[in-house]
């Protein structure tokens, strides 16, 4: 609260200084300027924000580029009910929208958060976190988005849109260098190939930074960057009927693995030893408490640590897509195709200390084709319609591996390995491959049965057919634990029905009603129990919203809100449990889950050059009838669900006798937020509020610009997520950048 009355505090000023300075103004120049209409694709096809009965947070490349948005992880709190947090380095991210979202890291495990670029599914969480760079637009889609969006969108959606070549020829750069020696490099260039008829653009990203974390063991710094990428894209357009859009990108990261802040919890002495058995929280950097073999971290700076090797985390993505679209005269047909291939070699200190208690290699393969035909009308008509055909085919392998407690390995003439998989020592792999094809047929409509009521109905039936061959071994094969195969076909009905009431040209209220589906699967995790690779259930969700989208004093000012309940059957959730001396995965479905909420965002221009954002949300986010293993986790709160989120900004460009002045104030506020099912209070963290500031300086009408920015300005501390890992003694804390701050240089043409 301290730091949400700071940033206010600093708000009044701003606006203090823009009265002062907007009387010194002409009438003509004080008079306030309407807000941009934002158009989104948000139902497939190009309207206004304000017309769309759905919840949506757009946002343009260039906001995102003032707030520094590198990944999808940077989206976090930038759109109400929006979470996002990874415990990896490359890949991986974990997104929940209103508290709906999966805790899993395995590849294997699809999200409850769709991640779409130009219209394709992301299908690998290998390639979710690739660099975000020469972007038109981004479009966060909260609440199910069955019926177009289809399987694994029942939290929501996230639209990503790059820029496509024009016949118009220029170019943009942009170049930042910031503390821990971070160099960001992004821009893109295109223009005619050969008239009008074909254009191309050619974009590429360089990321790179020494990291924040120190390893106190050399001096060396981790949770480093070092990421370039490459997208070129061509247009053809012949003639008014035909538009075919075609890309290809890589994507290559080569920074290191993710190092961890290692906090011991097991006690040495009684004074330490607290209710649960585990140490009491004031004495964990007191040395009474240590790991499985004794190591006590008795540092209680987040950002250093003992490891005792400096691994690295190597994600390689290449992309292939072509949109084409075809005007028929009363409609259009559009083909969507795509090929992915995600690939990643992470060789991670998982225990963050000097002794061998874990270490981890995970490596990966995902490849995904997809298709998607899609017919729908032309027109202002009453009726307004598409439909579609999809198709997917989705292939991974894996060979990772946990090498568990080598140091406690005994060599015998019987044993001559030293493993003993019985007390959990050794190397246990699970070498995988889990295949799936999908395919779905979908249909919506919206119908206006006055001038002012328009109804929507659409369906979509989807089949999702599944097989697993899984291998469970210790000391890379020299002991098989068990072999298993494994088929299933998921088949899922989802839909949606709403109405939209115009109340007049600036003001729509709306009510939906959506049913959304994530489809079931196999565990992709290590384990050594078979029968958690028995097939857990579609997830499935009853949703009910009702919204308003307005704006008021000649568009100066858009205000929009929503109020939603969700019903979940069969929640699909990822805990860990205790199994002999390890703390394992596990997957299972909860019985039911409960979620509601409201949700606003507002935003204004009251002076001339002046802009405000507010984004607000409130949430009720809990578990109902939910036992597993034993364990009763009814009245849980979902894990990164917070109760209350607020996200804002304030912008305000002004004219110097050289040039313009540009000035940024944003900044994320979320209440506390639990990070395991259990609701464990070691595993959760308290509220936090993260600053973002920006100075600069354009010259020559906007063409080039030159400034400052910081990132976290307060150095609140950054805690992405805490896993326990209770059977070797620690918990492990995934850590955010702590404040940053740097230069840049804009340049376009």
């Amino acid at each position: 609260m301290r730091k949400l009355q700071v940033f206010a505090g600093v708000a009044t000023v701003a606006l203090m200084a823009v009265a002062t300075s907007s009387r010194a103004q002409t009438a003509s120049e004080a008079a306030p300027v309407a807000l941009d209409e934002i158009v989104v694709t948000a139902q497939k096809r190009a309207e206004n924000l304000q017309d769309v009965p759905v919840s949506v947070t757009a946002m343009t490349g260039a906001q995102l580029q003032n707030q520094r948005v590198g990944d999808v992880l940077a989206l976090s709190g930038l759109a109400p009910g929006l979470q996002i947090k990874t415990d990896d380095n490359a890949a991986n991210p974990r997104m929940f929208i209103r508290g709906i979202g999966v805790n899993d890291f395995n590849p294997g495990t699809a999200s409850a958060v769709g991640v779409y670029v130009d219209g394709v599914y992301i299908a690998s969480p290998l390639a979710q976190l690739a660099g975000f760079y020469d972007l038109e637009q981004v479009e966060v889609l909260r609440g199910p988005q069955g019926t177009l969006y289809g399987r694994n969108t029942t939290g929501g959606a996230i639209n990503v849109v790059t820029k496509k070549p024009s016949s118009t020829p220029g170019g943009d750069i942009a170049v930042e260098y910031g503390r821990f020696n971070a160099v960001n490099a992004q821009g893109g260039f295109g223009g005619p190939i050969a008239g009008d008829d074909l254009s191309f653009r050619i974009s590429g990203l360089y990321d790179k930074n020494d990291g924040y974390t120190t390893n106190r063991l050399t001096g060396n710094k981790g949770n480093d960057a070092n990421r370039w990428a490459l997208r070129a894209a061509l247009r053809w357009k012949p003639d008014d009927k035909l538009t075919a859009d075609l890309s290809l990108s890589l994507n290559q990261s080569r920074g290191g693995s993710i190092w961890t802040y290692n906090r011991s919890i097991l006690p040495q002495t009684a004074e330490a030893t607290g209710a649960d058995g585990f140490c009491k929280a004031g004495f964990y950097t007191s040395g009474q408490c240590t790991n499985a073999l004794g190591y006590a971290n008795t540092s209680g700076n987040l950002y250093e640590g003992d490891y005792r090797f400096e691994g690295k985390d190597i994600v390689k993505l290449f992309g292939a897509t072509a949109n084409v679209s075809y005007d028929l005269g009363d409609m259009t047909l559009y083909s969507v195709t795509s090929y992915q291939r995600a690939a990643r070699d992470d060789w991670e200190d998982t225990d963050a200390n000097p002794l061998q208690v874990i270490s981890a290699r995970y490596i990966a393969l995902q490849e995904t084709a997809s298709q998607e035909f899609r017919l729908q009308s032309n027109g202002e008509g009453p009726l307004r319609w598409v439909t579609g055909l999809y198709w997917a085919k989705d292939d991974l392998s894996n060979d990772s591996h946990y090498d568990v407690l080598s140091d406690l390995r005994n060599p015998t003439v019987d044993n001559p390995t030293g493993m003993d998989p019985a007390n959990s020592i050794g190397v246990f792999g699970w070498p995988l491959t889990l295949k799936s094809r999908s395919w779905a047929v979908f249909g919506q409509f919206d119908y206006d049965l006055t001038e002012r009521l328009t109804f929507t109905g659409g369906l979509r039936y989807s089949v999702d057919d599944k097989s697993i061959h899984y291998v469970s071994d210790v000391d890379y094969g020299l002991v098989t634990l068990f072999v298993h195969d494994g088929d299933k076909s998921f088949k899922s009905l989802s839909g949606r029905l709403g109405l939209r009431y115009a109340l007049s040209d600036d003001a729509n209220l709306y009510a939906t009603y959506n049913r959304g589906y994530k489809s079931g699967g196999f565990f992709t995790g290590q384990t050594a129990d078979e029968a958690d690779l028995e097939p857990y259930s579609d997830e499935t969700v009853d949703a009910f919203e009702v919204g308003a989208k307005s704006e008021f004093l000649d568009r100066r000012l858009r205000l929009n809100a929503a109020a939603f309940y969700y019903d979940y059957k069969d929640l699909q959730v990822y805990t860990t449990i205790q199994r002999g001396l390890l703390t394992v995965q596990y997957f299972t479905n909860a019985s039911a889950a409960r979620v509601y909420g409201a949700e606003a965002e507002v935003e204004a221009r009251p002076a001339r050059g002046l802009s405000l954002t507010l984004g607000a949300s409130l949430l009720h986010a809990e578990y109902e009838d939910f036992v597993s293993v034993g364990e009763d986790y009814s009245g849980n709160r979902l894990p990164s669900a917070p109760k209350l989120s607020f996200n804002g900004a304030i912008r305000y460009e002004h004219p110097l006798p050289v040039g313009d002045f540009t000035g940024q104030l944003d900044f994320t506020h979320r209440s506390k937020v639990y990070f395991d099912t259990a609701n464990t209070e070691r595993l959760s963290d308290e509220a936090r509020t993260f600053v973002n500031g920006q100075v600069g300086w354009k010259l020559d009408g906007g063409r080039y610009e030159l400034g400052v920015w910081g990132k976290n300005l307060f150095d609140e501390t950054n805690i992405l997520d805490i896993t326990a890992i209770e059977g070797l003694g620690f918990d492990a804390f995934s850590m955010g950048p702590p404040r940053t701050y740097g230069v840049y240089l804009r340049a376009r043409y």
